[in-house]
């Protein structure tokens, strides 16, 4: 009587049941417990952008459920743009699981061209592009330039993902193979970490569609169904090169109008400040207010080398704290800061909190030092600041942006007779050298004048 309608027979009709029976009838009962359990965790999510979200398996439940992962609920996917558009204030909780989808859809797809992709591959390569950004800090990569140093969001997301294979008995191991890009199927990773990446093609989608910016609308779902593979590569069927242009054009123009905006770089700029300036003070013992997590990272140097070689114990204790961090720690901290003693932080905070951010001008060559060195005695003698404080508030820096590598994970076109080339040599409007310069731009940054 191994069957589900023989064990329901035996639960109604106990009288006739021997012990050997009572046996199957409680393995079969614990069974449905677990299936109905699994089943609870098959949840949906409504996103704006692609309407209902899957969660394909128990265990990505079970990782979504995760305060590392929860925590990008309050991390925003665009960092202070919000101070430009209004309306992108959505998070990377959001983006994590738009790129999940993608690559569920990106699987279906290559398994109906004939490509062999297991269920534990699937699974795998599912999870590693839901965590790939689960190490992201505060506003984007404001905290890697100023109180986080030599550890990037990239090193904190494998080192949160390890913590988590061994929470969930190793059942991350396939995924984190894949993440590193070192599991022998390459385009596997290479749908997570490419130029045609489910992170890419999610992040470009949502973030004009959240910022109102029309002009990074692609046709993600055409280049999905346009998706193969060939000798263990990912490549685009030939079919696909007209919405592949628009992508790699749409991203050039995402990077100048959106996340290069010159407000935005203002904004992420005078954060910066407000955080080496918070560190500064916390080195020499001022008093500050901060979230205790926010304590930690302000008032404990750390050599990220020795964090990426520690125990696994430690690396735990290390980035429990971490998950504790995140964008209301820094903007509780700036609204408490704008009247702090210390002239400076204060001044820099009122700036960020009232959105007076700093004029910016930006160029295509350095700014002239006697300019820099003019605008900074100006303000000196409007503000009053120590001298040695200038450089919080007249300062250069430079910003680069490219639309497209060819070196770094091509896109790859496959011909109906089979070849592949890349983009670029079968494209009529990509021009090799230009789509590929490096554009350089120089920023100068200060009070305006009126203020």
């Amino acid at each position: 009587m191994k069957s589900f309608a023989a064990a329901a027979y035996l639960c109604t009709n106990a009288s006739d049941a021997t012990t050997g029976d009572f046996e199957i009838i409680r393995f079969f009962q614990n069974r449905c417990i677990l299936e109905k359990r699994a089943r609870n965790k098959r949840k949906i999510f409504n996103d704006p952008v692609y309407g209902f979200i899957h969660i394909p398996d128990p265990l990505i439940f079970d990782l979504i459920e995760h305060p590392y992962f929860q925590r990008l609920r309050r991390i925003r996917q665009l960092g202070l743009t919000a101070l430009v558009y209004p309306g992108a204030n959505h998070t990377r909780f959001q983006h994590s699981l738009g790129a999940m989808h993608l690559m569920t859809q990106a699987i279906q797809t290559l398994r109906g061209k004939g490509v062999d992709i297991s269920d534990e591959e699937a699974l795998s390569a599912q999870i590693a592009i839901l965590l790939h950004d689960i190490g992201h800090g505060p506003f984007s990569h404001a905290l890697e330039e100023s109180i986080i140093h030599d550890l990037s969001h990239e090193d904190l997301s494998l080192m949160m993902m390890e913590t988590l294979n061994d929470q969930f008995d190793g059942k991350l191991a396939k995924a984190i193979r894949i993440f590193k890009g070192n599991y022998p199927r390459n385009f596997l990773s290479q749908l997570i970490v490419g130029q045609l990446d489910m992170d890419r093609l999610d992040y470009i989608q949502r973030d004009s569609f959240f910022s109102g910016v029309a002009e990074g609308t692609v046709g993600f779902d055409r280049i999905i169904k346009m998706l193969h593979v060939f000798n263990n590569e990912l490549v685009i069927e030939e079919k696909g090169i007209y919405s592949v242009e628009k992508f790699i054009l749409a991203r050039r123009l995402l990077y100048w109008q959106v996340y290069f905006h010159k407000t935005v770089v203002s904004a992420e700029h005078l954060l910066v400040k407000i955080l080496k300036r918070a560190e500064q003070l916390a080195k020499e013992g001022v008093p500050l207010f901060t979230t205790p997590s926010l304590a930690f990272f302000l008032g404990n140097p750390f050599n990220a080398a020795a964090i990426l070689r520690s125990s696994s114990h430690e690396k735990k204790e290390f980035l429990d704290t971490f998950s504790m961090l995140d964008d209301n720690d820094i903007l509780v901290a700036a609204k408490v800061w704008s009247d702090h003693d210390d002239p400076v932080l204060s001044d820099l905070c009122h700036r960020l909190i009232n959105r007076n951010l700093f004029q910016i001008e930006i160029q295509g060559q350095p700014f002239d030092k006697e300019r820099v060195e003019k605008i900074s005695a100006e303000v000196l003698k409007k503000t009053g600041i120590p001298k040695q404080d200038i450089g919080y508030f007249v300062f250069t820096d430079a910003i680069s942006n490219f639309a497209y590598s060819l070196v770094d994970h091509q896109i790859k076109i496959l011909g109906k007779d089979n070849t592949v080339t890349d983009i670029t040599g079968v494209s009529d409007i990509l021009d090799q050298a230009i789509i590929s310069r490096i554009v350089h731009k120089y920023i100068l940054c200060y009070p305006k004048m009126n203020d």
